[in-house]
């Protein structure tokens, strides 16, 4: 067989046509710009957050309140659950996010407790 002869699995390959090709790339580049749009007001939508809950611990250190509150993050998972049901999200993944989320917090206020005392 010569190198210009196809192998049978090339022979019975469609075509690939250039002008599809260009299209399924404008269309992957326009789908992931969106999607770095997206991550950058993530990132600093969570950092307004942390700025929040920094102010929150601060203000739980210096009245001596616990650094978690329990009853308040069941209410946040179970509100945040059906956000994410509305919103056509999995509900256990946005809940898991959360408890990321709190966990964090909950680190962030012990460590300020720490400083106050």
């Amino acid at each position: 067989m010569s190198d210009s002869t196809p192998t049978p699995a090339q022979a019975s390959a469609p075509a690939a046509a250039p002008a599809a090709d260009e299209a399924v790339r404008a269309e992957l580049t326009r789908l992931r710009d969106s999607i770095d749009n997206i991550d950058a007001a993530v990132v600093h939508m969570l950092a307004e957050r942390f700025k929040c809950t920094q102010q929150v611990g601060v203000l739980k250190a210096e009245h001596q309140l616990p650094p978690a509150d329990p009853a308040r993050e069941a209410r946040q998972i179970t509100r945040l659950r059906q956000l994410a049901e509305n919103a056509k999200l999995d509900p256990a993944f946005a809940e898991k996010l959360l408890n990321f989320i709190i966990a964090e917090v909950i680190r962030h206020h012990e460590t300020i407790a720490d400083g106050t005392r």
